[in-house]
């Protein structure tokens, strides 16, 4: 069992790394094209991760039923992703984070209306307030910052990462987490080369920037690995309702980061609509966060 530092340092690692890796994608899309920027995540993520599992000696099952649950995992990756790299043209890397906030809400509604999970009054009094403060951020941002066809990529792309989840349970594949998301990760290498003939012509004729190198090398280590490895061991020791609260504290991480690094401007609406999502997300979550702390005092008493 890891000391309580130890987990909170882990806690803080992951709040950290996603709310820097929207940033690290809008700059490794700076000096390559956007598919190509995604691809080679895959491409650089794919050997790294088998190395992994040798040094590890993590059995690698490929039976059908693991098979079956690598392809479902790929459409939190490749499937989630393309929808992502292409939003960067139309969204700062702090409304990306932002819009990736609401997966939550999207999996709740996704759990009630596939999957006939009940949700309470205040989660969907949540889900309404999130949603009229997307719709101010859509609708007050300029057109450079904030285009609503970003925000239409971005929810397709929460969407698909959240049905990815829901399959790879439905599934239950005897896989253990760094064996499922090496599996993963070779499903989207495989469909990444399946459309690299249709981008061929886009394919990379220098050596990129070495900004667009070094977030390309975050987005892969960090964002592919690192942070898979801690929120898998956060999973294991933690509530799932304290987990779930890096959905809340990550985005406004992630405007301030962008603000910072990226002179990415943040408008008055956006603030307020920020706010206001943020607020539906808590609301969302009030529940759980009261039922965690009565189980704390019950266990201390």
């Amino acid at each position: 069992m890891p000391s309580k530092s130890n987990i909170i340092l882990t806690y803080i690692v992951l709040v950290l790394i996603w709310a820097s890796t929207p940033l690290a994608i809008v700059w490794s899309v700076a000096d390559l094209h956007v598919l190509w920027a995604m691809m080679l995540r895959f491409f650089l993520a794919l050997p790294i991760a088998v190395v992994i599992l040798l040094v590890l000696r993590i059995r690698f099952p490929l039976n059908p039923n693991a098979i079956h649950s690598y392809i479902a995992g790929s459409f939190s990756l490749i499937g989630a992703q393309v929808f992502t790299y292409i939003a960067t043209q139309y969204l700062s890397s702090g409304v990306i984070a932002l819009m990736f906030g609401l997966a939550p809400i999207i999996a709740g509604l996704i759990g009630r209306f596939a999957f006939a999970q009940q949700l309470n009054r205040l989660q969907w009094t949540g889900m309404a307030i999130a949603i009229v403060g997307l719709a101010l951020i859509c609708f007050g941002g300029s057109s450079q910052h904030v285009h609503p066809l970003g925000i239409g990529l971005m929810l397709m792309s929460v969407f698909i990462y959240c049905s990815s989840i829901f399959w790879v349970k439905k599934v239950n594949a005897d896989v253990v987490p760094m064996a499922q998301a090496t599996g993963s990760i070779l499903v989207s290498t495989l469909v990444s080369l399946c459309v690299l003939p249709f981008v061929w012509s886009h394919a990379p004729t220098h050596l990129p920037e070495m900004k667009s190198l070094l977030a390309l090398l975050y987005t892969t280590i960090m964002a592919s690995l690192i942070a898979m490895f801690c929120y898998f061991k956060l999973v294991k020791n933690i509530e799932p309702t304290t987990l779930s609260l890096t959905n809340v504290m990550t985005p406004l991480l992630a405007l301030v980061i962008g603000a910072l690094f990226n002179h990415e401007q943040i408008s008055l609406m956006m603030i307020l609509g920020t706010c206001i999502i943020l607020s539906g997300l808590f609301l969302y979550f009030y529940r759980d966060i009261q039922a965690n702390r009565r189980y704390k005092q019950h266990i201390k008493s």
